[in-house]
């Protein structure tokens, strides 16, 4: 098999054994990758830059699939790596599988459901400004053209994958005009997906409904902010962030990475779950159509959390460390 060309974005973290170390996991189970990286380097604004360099959104337009680890928290420079390389690559769909992981505690079992989020509006838009001293006013931004894509993008995916049913997550109740368009914009391209039933929601009642029956839901379709809250929402469902992966799509290229970008037990020296870079680094094979090693890897990851407890980070259940889990899962592979 020839490798295959992919963008690495190892964020200013990787020297917390997270991203290197995975990626000799991935040749061990048969990947062939040939890796392009830019800014690997535990200092966060220099990271940031080479994450937004023109020579790395070059190389993830060309390659069209990118594996982006973890940044610390935002560099007080108005550089967010991962909003950044959403505008910057248009990567409007962020896309969270939530499952059920056997050995990953949790207080549900056998959820299986979607969080589509629209990635470039809404307040992230970053449209503050202060209207009188002590009185700030923050834009939401909701454009038809947007919705529609983000959308379209859904019920598409809803077919692909097997899906039978959208919920549109909202607060159109009060905010009429912005997630009301956001809501009509749905509910009117519903209509040309008769096979996908399309039910809306308002959010608080979504967050209160998750909680108590998740299992009615399948995909989830939200603005910005209502996905990033209802994205971590459901990640308590399943055992936590760690339990989670997520990619953002454009239309011509998808950045798989970490749900969020600072690991739990971070502050202890080699203790932190390397599961959250792991699990997108295998469905990016699965994307890249390498199909046998990502199953090879999904393979080792499940006997590992199943049948060595020990072998496990704290968040885990278990008493090891970084370079003890990852050798565990090596050993299965």
């Amino acid at each position: 098999m020839k490798p295959r060309k992919v963008t690495l974005i190892p964020g200013d973290l990787a020297e917390h054994n997270l991203v290197h170390p995975i990626l000799d996991l991935l040749a061990v189970a048969g990947a062939q990758i040939e890796w392009e990286t830019f800014g690997a380097t535990p200092d966060p604004v220099a990271a940031a830059r080479a994450a937004l360099s023109p020579e790395c959104l070059h190389s993830v337009r060309t390659n069209g699939v990118a594996l982006r680890g973890p940044f610390s928290d935002p560099t007080g420079e108005g550089l967010n790596p991962a909003v950044m390389l959403r505008k910057e690559l248009g990567l409007y769909a962020g896309v969270r599988q939530v499952h059920s992981t056997p050995g990953i505690p949790s207080r549900y079992q056998d959820i299986d459901l979607v969080v589509i989020r629209e990635n470039t509006e809404d307040v992230y838009a970053g449209l503050e400004h202060e209207v009188h001293p002590g009185v700030v006013e923050s834009l939401k931004v909701v454009s038809k053209t947007a919705s529609e894509r983000i959308f379209r993008f859904a019920f598409r995916y809803a077919r692909e994958h097997g899906r039978r049913k959208i919920t549109i997550v909202h607060k159109a109740n009060i905010m009429k005009q912005a997630d009301g368009l956001f809501l009509r914009t749905g509910l009117a391209l519903a209509e040309e997906y008769p096979d996908i039933e399309t039910q809306s929601m308002i959010v608080d009642n979504t967050s209160m409904q998750l909680v108590q029956n998740p299992y009615q839901f399948d995909i989830l379709v939200c603005g910005n902010l209502y996905g990033d809250i209802i994205g971590d929402l459901c990640a308590g469902l399943v055992g936590g962030a760690n339990a989670l992966w997520g990619v953002d799509y454009g239309d011509d290229c998808a950045v798989f990475a970490m749900t969020h970008d600072r690991p739990s037990l971070l502050d202890h020296p080699d203790q932190a779950n390397p599961l959250p870079i792991i699990l997108p680094a295998i469905q990016l094979l699965q994307r890249i159509g390498q199909a046998e090693p990502a199953q090879r890897m999904q393979h080792a990851i499940l006997t590992t959390l199943q049948a060595n407890r020990n072998a496990l980070t704290p968040d885990l259940g278990g008493t090891a460390g970084t370079t003890e889990m990852l050798r565990a899962i090596e050993g299965v592979l």
